[in-house]
């Protein structure tokens, strides 16, 4: 393998040989730089995992797979021992300016690679950027850094899988200032731009000294001479309708919002369309700018001037900017591109600053936020809480705090319309509403609760109603939806008698800007730190020599009555963790393990959700592992509530330790104890404080 990736860096080498001279001459490389020629450039090994391997004769480093040299069942000699992972740590960085990190790499075989920023001060790395795709020949990746004032290292995970031949190797790793969307494609990487092959037309890089396809290339913007570079396309091969050609920027790994600028070239643009825009990971596309007849440029005569063009670009999830050029014949013209380039400032003062959805965010523990009720069309939702107990569930957000409810009152009047609407939300926008509700009564109709769009002029369009049984458990909606227009969004109750819909309750609205399927990462299990055990256990294993017994992952209802949820925290549909008391006997324990954590000089915040409901409940205890010492951070014994209650704990530990979870089965089988949505942050714990609901605890009974 090492043989393989030594003769792919010296054909490498070959295309790159101006590389390092081009990035030298107009790049200003930032700390952090390395080619790996002759040392690793102040990146060292974690020392707990697998070094690192510097083999100098192809300038690269690398994770290898380790093998036995046994006879096995393939014959070959050589089987695989085991997956083999090594941390690559940079020396300590200070950038005070956003600055992009490009990584020229490969996976062979089988493998993942891992880019993290570690700051000090936090327990956890932020990801940045991964990859498990493997690759026949070197591959560049760019990664966006948000400016920092605090001193920071990069961390390289690199895990060679368990297949023979398998490694992750480095190649250069090259850091300059600004975003990774820029460029000016004087550099043979090309900034981590591609295009997106077409039989017929396709970018090419111009200039440079080259003739082409046509002796009458017009000068780069860059340096205004033959012999810098830029992107054109050309029609000449055009062979049918609408032959296109695209141009795409490396994904912003972060949300992104400013100017985008750039420079181009056209000629005959009636034969052609150069349009300009975003896609997302979805693959959506979303037009930015589009070329007008009015910008008319004809290579056949002297090299024109550069048109500049400056849009705002609004992205708070990550996206491509895609620039695509359409030929309608072979005498559609060629289109030329050059300095690209992005300010987190909008290109004009008009323009209107990127919403910030938050102001329809609510949890009602301290009212109805910026929320109102419509009392023109009926009853009003009423803001209660309930006390922890084992009859009611309590609140999504805290297990005892307050909600919405409507209709949980006998009445004469034959029925009940309960309405709640939201702050204005702007036209013309994509958004992802998430909230939590929760019924409960003999029929639960489509109309018990639904969400509404309503324009100005009173135009209400429909984009929710339920169609789950939330069987008296909170249960998540998310919806997509996009305005044309500004408009309120309405949570509207409709009953025709308290026996059709029973009690309906709502909590924790949130807002987001995009797709729900885009903005899902954002939220929890994507974070460092978080784990909702939707799509794993996140790391945490179980304690095998200190305890009797496991934590199981599971969803739905525990087997036995009268204990344990009936659904997860996370979306009432999803899975949590938990021990089944009924093969346990009273005393025996389980513990779950969190990963090492690092130790901090400040506070650190550890908040979950725990479910102690049943008759013979044991004891939850959290403690603090540091090798070997334990330090408890909080404990519950007995029967707590039928609800998911947070606990909210801060600590500080200033050495690496491990948060422990220990359930101890109570007196009978009834004493199934279940945690859900892990949440481990520096710093010190919000202030919460419960709001006092409006009426009685006891209200919705």
């Amino acid at each position: 393998m090492a043989f393989l990736l030594r003769k792919e860096a010296a054909t490498l080498q070959i295309y790159l040989l101006t590389f390092v001279a081009t990035v030298q001459a107009h790049s200003r490389l930032l700390p952090g730089s390395c080619n790996f020629e002759s040392n690793t450039c102040g990146y060292t090994s974690d020392a707990d995992f697998t070094s690192w391997t510097l083999h100098r004769d192809g300038h690269f480093v690398a994770v290898e797979a380790v093998n036995d040299d046994v006879e096995g069942s393939s014959g070959s000699g050589v089987e695989p021992k085991k997956e083999v992972t090594g941390i690559l740590l940079s020396p300590f960085l200070e950038h005070d300016e956003w600055s992009c990190v490009r990584l020229v790499y490969q996976i062979a075989e089988s493998g993942h690679m891992e880019v993290l920023q570690r700051s000090e001060g936090r327990s956890f790395d932020k990801p940045l950027w991964s990859s498990r795709t493997p690759s026949d020949s070197w591959v560049i990746a760019s990664v966006d850094l948000q400016n920092s004032s605090e001193p920071f290292r990069i961390v390289i995970h690199g895990r060679a899988g368990a297949s023979a031949g398998s490694s992750v190797a480095i190649y250069q790793i090259y850091i300059s200032p600004g975003y990774c969307l820029e460029c000016d494609f004087e550099e043979p990487h090309l900034c981590g731009y591609s295009n997106q092959w077409n039989v017929n037309v396709n970018w090419y890089v111009g200039g440079g000294g080259l003739q082409l396809l046509h002796n009458s290339m017009p000068h780069d913007h860059t340096y205004h001479n033959k012999t810098g570079h830029f992107m054109y396309v050309d029609s000449s091969y055009a062979k049918t309708f609408k032959e296109v050609a695209k141009l795409v920027s490396p994904m912003a790994m972060m949300p992104m919002s400013g100017c985008l600028s750039f420079q181009y070239q056209r000629s005959e643009e009636r034969g052609n369309l150069f349009t300009v825009y975003t896609r997302d990971r979805l693959g959506q596309y979303q037009e930015l700018w589009r070329a007008g007849l009015d910008n008319r440029v004809d290579f056949s005569s002297a090299p024109g001037e550069w048109i500049p063009v400056q849009v705002d670009l609004k992205a708070p999830y990550s996206v491509q900017v895609v620039f695509e050029v359409g030929f309608n014949s072979p005498r559609g013209g060629h289109v030329a591109l050059d300095d690209i380039s992005f300010s987190p400032e909008f290109c004009s003062t008009d323009t209107e600053p990127t919403f910030d959805p938050s102001v329809a965010n609510c949890d009602f523990e301290s009212g109805l936020c910026l929320y109102t009720q419509d009392w023109a069309i009926g009853s009003s939702w009423r803001r209660v809480s309930v006390k922890p107990n084992i009859f009611r569930n309590g609140d999504h957000t805290t297990g005892a705090g307050s909600f919405l409810l409507a209709h949980s009152r006998l009445s004469p009047r034959s029925g009940y319309v309960s309405s709640v609407i939201s702050p204005t939300l702007p036209g013309n926008t994509r958004f992802c509403l998430r909230f939590y509700f929760s019924m409960r009564g003999f029929n639960q109709t489509e109309q018990a609760l639904a969400v509404y769009l309503r324009q100005q002029g009173g135009k209400q369009e429909k984009i929710w109603t339920q169609a789950e049984k939330s069987r008296g458990i909170w249960i998540s909606a998310d919806v997509t939806f996009h305005t044309s227009q500004p408009a309120k969004m309405a949570f509207i109750s409709t009953c025709r008698s308290f026996w059709d819909c029973g009690s309906v309750a709502l909590d924790d609205i949130s807002l987001n800007l995009g797709d729900c399927e885009l903005t899902a990462g954002f939220l929890s299990s994507g974070l460092p730190g978080h784990c909702d055990f939707e799509a794993g256990v996140c790391g945490y294993t179980q304690d095998k020599h200190r305890d009797s017994a496991d934590w199981q992952q599971r969803r739905g209802p525990t087997p036995t009555s009268y204990t344990g949820p009936r659904g997860d925290h996370t979306t009432g549909l999803g899975y949590y963790m938990y021990i089944e008391a009924s093969p346990m006997l009273p005393g025996q324990s389980a513990r779950l393990l969190s990963r090492p954590v690092r130790g901090t000089r400040g506070p650190q915040c550890l908040r979950f959700f725990y479910h102690m409901y049943g008759s013979g409940t044991g004891k939850l205890k959290v403690l603090a592992d540091k090798d070997g010492e334990e330090e408890l951070l909080w404990q519950r014994s007995g029967e707590q509530s039928i609800a998911w209650l947070r606990a909210q704990v801060e600590y500080q530990s200033q050495s690496h330790h491990q948060i422990v979870f220990e359930a101890t089965r109570g007196s009978s089988v009834r004493s199934d104890i279940a945690i859900d949505d892990i949440m481990l942050d520096s710093g010190p714990c919000p202030e919460t404080e419960v709001g006092v609901a409006v009426g009685s605890s006891n209200e919705i009974e």
